[in-house]
């Protein structure tokens, strides 16, 4: 599961939406995002955010914030759950070098400090070792390359590529969260969610503009995750994770080919 929005920031909402998260039976990951609280960050400090297509260039000043915020959000949510009862540990995609990376090679847009997850180096073993023990992984999405080096991380691709390693080893569900319903047909309405997009109708969305900005690299990497085998793939609202979580979906945004 992926966590991200403003969920993050609205310590009520969080607080509930990690109750729930526990109450899920069964091995599960959660990778977390925070680039609202980055952007914030940024503010307060005179440095400017800048994002293009919904994806934020990392020099060396916004790397050492986002890997200042998102360190604090991660030992944050870690610390909750094991108050809940939970045996949760806090890493990042350096930690163990579980998520192994390269940072991005320049091409129109210099993207900075900005890691690409090597999907075919990820440790799936190592990941085991924490599901087996009942361990529940709380993911910021900072990795590093092969020289030590820091990277920002899309938190939506590292859910995604987690998903399909882990789908050799077990039946994998991937749910991206956040404060809407799911996908919306149109952003003023929050009750114009979209039940199912099926994969030739995205590319007309997108076209339409229907969906832009930050939805772009969550849908791109939901469905890639769709085809390369994840069993289900759902976009929905942080707090109602006993409906997303149900068989018969109920809720949200279901992805289909």
């Amino acid at each position: 599961m992926k966590i991200g929005g403003n969920i993050i920031d609205d310590a009520s909402k969080l607080h509930l939406f990690l109750e729930k998260f526990n109450s899920i039976k069964g091995a599960k990951i959660l990778v977390h995002g925070g680039g609202k609280l980055a952007t914030e960050m940024s503010a307060k400090l005179g440095i400017e955010a800048k994002m293009v297509n919904g994806r934020r260039i990392t020099d060396l000043k916004t790397l050492e914030i986002v890997v200042m915020v998102y360190s604090g959000i991660n030992k944050s949510m870690a610390a909750m759950l094991s108050s809940m009862g939970a045996k949760s540990i806090g890493i990042c995609g350096a930690d163990l070098n579980l998520i192994p990376a390269a940072k991005r090679v320049k091409s129109d847009i210099d993207y900075g400090f900005v890691g690409d997850i090597l999907s075919d180096k990820i440790p799936v073993n190592d990941w085991n070792i924490f599901l087996e023990a009942g361990i529940c992984p709380v993911v910021a999405p900072i990795t590093a390359d092969t020289s030590g080096q820091l990277l920002n991380t899309n938190a939506d691709t590292i859910a995604s590529t987690l998903a399909q390693a882990l789908s050799k080893l077990y039946s994998v569900r991937l749910i991206y969260c956040f404060e809407k319903n799911g996908v919306l047909k149109n952003q003023e309405d929050e009750n114009s969610v979209l039940p199912i997009i099926k994969a030739q109708e995205y590319t007309e969305l997108h076209r339409r503009k229907i969906i832009s900005d930050g939805m772009i690299p969550k849908l791109d990497n939901a469905w890639e995750a769709v085809r390369q085998g994840v069993d289900k793939v759902i976009i929905g609202n942080a707090l109602h994770i006993e409906k997303l979580t149900s068989p018969t979906h109920v809720t949200g945004t279901l992805l289909i080919l």
